[in-house]
């Protein structure tokens, strides 16, 4: 009898709150709008399941992104702090879907693993590869499952840019998809976050939210 691979929890932040977009990392695609194709996992299978999750590493908006038409990406804060609760969603999938997600994210070609053993041992990894995702942050435990997600080794307060009109509205549909959250309770959340509060971005909130 073939062993059951090892099952993880990957927690997100940003667009992958949406399953539709999240999808397009396991069975490959392009996103709505997108300008990135992505192969997607070998193994094919999608989440057995998903749910939220709190994170307490402050989100904001930084670095010029060409997938999304040079708008700012998500990233979340990686000195995390009790007192903040950034709404995630994490999936359910296999060690290995999670290798290859972490392998499309950071765009690196060529044989790649990562000792998750040893990120939960000192509860985050440095992959050091100048990549925008390369820290792996463990988060704890869910159902007998370790919890990881990414962001990248610094906070990028020189870098902080507002996000693109679509991408930001693949964030509002996660946070309406995974938390039935009002009209309000999204702008609410949004308007403070660094690459939104101040910019054009902020003035088109309410607008973007309910279209």
């Amino acid at each position: 009898m073939l062993q059951e691979e090892p099952k993880v929890w990957y927690a997100c932040y940003g667009s992958n709150l949406l399953k539709e977009r999240f999808s397009c990392y396991i069975s490959g695609g392009k996103p709505a709008n997108a300008k990135r194709v992505y192969p997607g996992c070998t193994n094919k299978t999608l989440p057995e399941k998903s749910k939220s999750i709190s994170i307490g590493g402050e989100l904001y908006f930084a670095k010029s992104s060409k997938t999304w038409s040079g708008g700012g990406a998500g990233f979340i804060k990686p000195d995390f702090n009790e007192n903040i609760k950034t709404l995630g969603r994490m999936y359910l999938i296999t060690q290995q879907q999670f290798v290859d997600l972490v392998q499309q994210e950071i765009k690196f070609e060529g044989d790649f693993d990562i000792d998750l053993k040893q990120v939960i041992k000192n509860a985050s990894l440095d992959m050091k590869n100048n990549s925008w995702y390369g820290k792996i942050i463990y988060l704890g435990q869910e159902e007998n499952c370790p919890i990881f997600t990414f962001t990248n080794e610094e906070y990028l307060k020189d870098e902080i840019n507002s996000p693109h009109e679509f991408y930001l509205k693949i964030i509002i549909e996660g946070l309406k998809e995974t938390y039935c959250m009002t009209n309000t309770e999204i702008e609410n959340y949004l308007k403070t976050k660094e690459g939104i509060k101040g910019f054009p971005i902020e003035t088109r909130l309410q607008q973007l939210i309910k279209a």
